[in-house]
């Protein structure tokens, strides 16, 4: 953890040869201005230029910890890493219980994106569930595009040979008014899905239900609507009333939500 802070607040240091760029110009425009300049003035210029330096410095922090994409980890836990435009995670959140107790067990912040996901999926209760044909959910999602697709081609390498897992990205806009409702994005993407299907299901029912489930509640779903429309019977009933159903083997980036 210490070296991974220290590389983080290496990063957002001015340059070297930027300080030494603007010392110098500093020191060349205040010997000009106290030229003339009366002496009750003349104290002002060092702490101008300190103030100057500070606030190259503070921008510098300012966009390091700054986030420019978010990565929405589903499987039940469910969890949101957001990262900066250097690819760094600087924010690590639980979307629900099992989501926080896997966010106190992880030690990914200032870690790079691809990394940070490959400690993920190292970690014991994530392998463990992906062992046991759970479904695992990866959106990367941001308003600048060109990063999002890096950071998506990043992970994609990283989990490349994982079954059961979904890579893909989305735009930022949406991600508010899923953290509105409680989710995840990955969840809130899911229970869109369903709720076009079943307009009855809430958002306080998905949030406690694992990707496979919804998987699975949505193959139900959209097997009824199917079999409707063939029969001419009208929508499928409400989720609930049928808690049995087929269980549909996915492969990675096959199942239903996948990659825009």
């Amino acid at each position: 953890m210490h070296d991974a802070l220290k590389e983080a607040f290496d990063q957002v240091r001015a340059e070297e040869a930027l300080k030494a760029r603007t010392r110098a110009y500093l020191w060349q425009k205040t010997q000009g201005y106290t030229r003339g300049v009366p002496a009750s003035r003349r104290r002002w210029v060092p702490a101008a230029a300190c103030l100057l330096l500070v606030a190259l410095l503070w921008g510098g922090r300012w966009l390091y910890f700054t986030p420019t994409v978010e990565i929405s980890v589903d499987i039940n836990p469910s969890i949101e890493l957001g990262v900066n435009r250097f690819d760094r995670v600087i924010s690590v959140s639980g979307y629900n219980a099992d989501g926080q107790a896997l966010v106190q067990s992880l030690d990914v912040k200032y870690q790079d994106c691809a990394d940070a996901i490959g400690q993920i999926l190292e970690n014991e209760t994530i392998s463990a569930l992906l062992d046991d044909d759970g479904l695992l959910s990866i959106a990367v999602v941001g308003a600048d595009d060109a990063q999002t697709s890096r950071v998506l081609s990043r992970i994609e390498t990283c989990t490349a040979g994982e079954e059961n897992v979904c890579c893909y990205s989305a735009h930022a806009g949406e991600v508010e008014e899923a953290h509105d409702m409680g989710l995840s994005y990955g969840k809130y993407r899911m229970f869109r899905e369903i709720q076009a299907l079943d307009p009855e299901i809430t958002a306080e029912e998905v949030q406690g239900m694992t990707m496979r489930e919804l998987q699975d509640l949505w193959d139900r779903l959209a097997a009824g609507e199917e079999v409707a429309a063939q029969t001419g019977t009208g929508a499928a009933g409400h989720h609930g009333a049928d808690s049995g159903g087929h269980h549909q083997e996915n492969e990675q980036k096959g199942w239903h939500g996948g990659d825009d």
